[in-house]
């Protein structure tokens, strides 16, 4: 007996499911590592306000990693564990050395920009599959994502001008 068993959905379908998660597990791993590294690197102006953000984030992204390869158990797949296949798969890339704030602003932005394609896209066929639990569980994640891509967009605004 398995999960599936119990879940009312086409195992073949939910294949694609759980195939989109991996991909999405990979590329989320990777966005946690690049986090932790910016929270570690950054210097300069803003350092105090940045340096807790990037904590916030990359404890986010740790919950995420974890509910994701929970996601894949639940749907009758396995985890991948090893950091060499996350990044041989990810399309989010390892990033090193960035201690300026507004160049790890720009790169959560740009990653952000990818996830949130990519969660739409696993919506997409978790909906075909019926799935709506992963369909639930990434629209979660697009709201709060959404929310914090308006916030850093205003925290990079340099302009102050009244309008």
């Amino acid at each position: 007996m398995k999960t599936l068993d119990y879940l009312h959905l086409n195992e073949n379908k939910v294949n694609n499911v759980v195939s989109a998660l991996h991909q999405l597990l990979a590329d989320f791993q990777v966005h946690y590592t690049n986090l932790r590294g910016f929270h570690w690197n950054i210097k300069g102006h803003g350092f105090f306000v940045l340096h807790s953000k990037f904590e916030d984030l990359y404890n986010d992204a740790a919950e995420k990693v974890d509910e994701l390869a929970e996601r894949i158990l639940m749907l009758g797949g396995t985890p991948e564990n090893n950091f060499s296949h996350y990044l041989k798969v990810a399309h989010v890339k390892e990033v090193s050395g960035v201690t300026c704030g507004s160049d790890a602003v720009d790169h959560i932005l740009e990653t952000y920009n990818h996830l949130i394609a990519e969660e739409r896209k696993v919506i997409e066929v978790a909906d075909e599959a019926g799935d709506v639990v992963t369909a639930d569980l990434l629209t979660g994640y697009l709201k709060e994502q959404e929310k914090m891509i308006w916030m850093l967009v205003a925290f990079s605004t340099c302009s102050c001008e009244k309008k």
